[in-house]
């Protein structure tokens, strides 16, 4: 289904800049965006600071919690929860699924909490949907989002007038099941997909089965689906997250793990107790030592380090937004994988649906720069194999890593990761790489199915392979018949 509240400005992978539009509350707000998560009962940094210091233009609260309160109901219901909260931007509403999850009933329904979520004065509202944790068995899976999808349908049924409203994204680990929960929340007339269930994930360091959870519901919905990934709060992963196609992220992390004496890096969490130096530039950083910190009073201390944990936050969504704009995201989702092994699992999970984000990959882009193994899994490798059954080499023709020869009518570059390509297209992206006089093994074996894929594509055609020493695992790679020369003994 065609929507108009979503557009995309800037791609990189799966990866975009976007704007969505969000008409009950009248702003914009660009894409990839943290959502900061507000609790009206413990407010760690005021909202209207958030909008004032740090940039946020959308925040997430629970409505169930306001639902349930004494303290905040009627207030909310009054004076609705911009006045409330204090805040000028976009609120997303919760439902209570988070709830639910967590202690296993909720005392309300679907069309009492959108009700609710619009009466109060919500921007983006959420059914009750069931958010079915990793790891199930196939049959709690199937059935439980049979009734998410039964609650979607019928939350397209409820008059919200324009507040937006999110259609979750269930399936436990089955991303098959993600698929056909992203198929089939594409085909309601609902507007935000947060994909659901993944804190599990996270908590766990399970990055690379949040990747393929995160594909599969992306193979569902359509390119112009703004997709939030539900709880994902630590910055570390918001780069692996954008490259997969994730557009929203909300983040209780900055509050939370203040409160537990925590500081969070791109690179992982410190705790407050282990650091002499601050390795950051925010403005409390900048302006105290950890010792000076730890010597503050508990709120005092938990609010420095909760501001702290939002700048360095909304610092890496900048980051990311930078790098889709040059088209440098793999480079940075490369250089964050290497903080965590964990991490590096989701970025070879990445490579693992590279085919899938070569399709809205931009053909061309500033710089290719190869910087391991996983960088042959990139999706501009994939098109340039791809793409070798365009071209058709005919007679003798040489594959070579040095100089043409004018006994072959052809002569052709080989470049790891890439493989064979006409000397005509030496000067175009991605061919124009950046790569190590050390390569790996990886970057080889990649070439070597590059010429494998031509040799299979031209049978007719004699080729001869020249290679600056490649290993037995690459050589293994290429079709026996085609010749080879090993230039580094010559």
């Amino acid at each position: 289904m065609e929507r108009d509240n979503f557009e995309i400005r800037d791609q990189d992978g799966a990866g975009r800049i976007g704007e969505l539009t969000v008409p009950r509350a009248g702003v914009t707000v660009e894409t990839p965006a943290l959502l900061p998560v507000v609790n009206p009962h413990m407010q760690t940094v005021e909202p209207s600071r958030l909008e004032s210091e740090f940039g946020a233009d959308i925040l997430i609260t629970n409505s169930y919690i306001l639902y349930k309160s004494e303290d905040f109901r009627d207030e909310a219901l009054e004076v609705g929860l911009h006045e409330l909260l204090d805040f000028d931007g976009a609120i997303m509403t919760d439902s209570g699924s988070f709830q639910l999850a967590e202690y296993g009933e909720i005392t309300v329904t679907t069309e009492e909490i959108l009700q609710f979520q619009h009466d109060i004065g919500s921007d983006i509202g959420t059914p009750v949907d069931i958010p079915t944790p990793p790891d199930v068995d196939r049959e709690q899976a199937e059935e439980e989002l049979a009734t998410t999808q039964e609650r979607l349908e019928f939350a397209e049924t409820v008059d919200v007038g324009d507040m937006l409203v999110n259609a979750p994204v269930q399936g436990s680990t089955y991303p098959d099941l993600r698929e056909e929960a992203g198929r089939h929340a594409e085909d309601t007339s609902l507007d935000v997909f947060p994909v659901g269930a993944v804190v599990p994930l996270m908590n766990e360091y399970r990055y690379g089965d949040m990747v393929d959870v995160v594909a599969g519901a992306k193979r569902g919905l359509g390119a112009d689906a703004p997709v939030h990934l539900f709880g994902a709060g630590h910055p570390m992963m918001f780069a692996l997250a954008v490259a997969m196609g994730c557009d929203l992220f909300d983040s209780a992390a900055y509050a939370l793990y203040a409160r537990d004496g925590r500081y969070l890096t791109v690179r992982g969490t410190e705790q407050l107790d282990d650091l002499d130096y601050f390795p950051c530039s925010c403005p409390v950083c900048a302006n105290h030592t950890p010792a000076e910190i730890r010597d503050e009073g508990e709120r005092e201390r938990e609010r420095l380090l909760a501001e702290h944990n939002l700048h360095v936050t909304f610092e890496e969504i900048r980051t990311i937004k930078q790098a889709i704009r040059t088209g440098n995201l793999f480079e940075l989702v490369e250089n964050r994988a290497r903080a965590h092994p964990a991490m590096l699992d989701g970025y070879r999970a990445l490579g693992d649906h590279a085919a899938q984000l070569e399709r809205t990959d931009p053909a061309s882009k500033g710089a290719f720069f190869y910087l391991s193994g996983e960088s042959a899994a990139r999706p501009e490798v994939v098109r340039h194999h791809q793409r070798l059954s365009r071209l058709n080499p005919e007679g003798k023709v040489l594959l070579t890593e040095g100089n043409p020869s004018s006994r072959y009518d052809e002569s052709w570059n080989v470049v790891p990761p890439f493989g064979p390509f006409p000397r005509a297209l030496s000067e175009t992206y991605p061919l124009t790489a950046e790569i190590p006089d050390r390569m790996d093994a990886a970057g080889y074996e990649s070439a070597a199915r590059g010429v494998a894929r031509l040799v299979d594509e031209n049978p007719e055609t004699d080729f001869t392979l020249a290679h600056e020493g490649w290993s037995e695992s690459a050589l293994a790679l290429v079709p026996d018949a085609v010749r080879t020369v090993d230039l580094t003994t010559v």
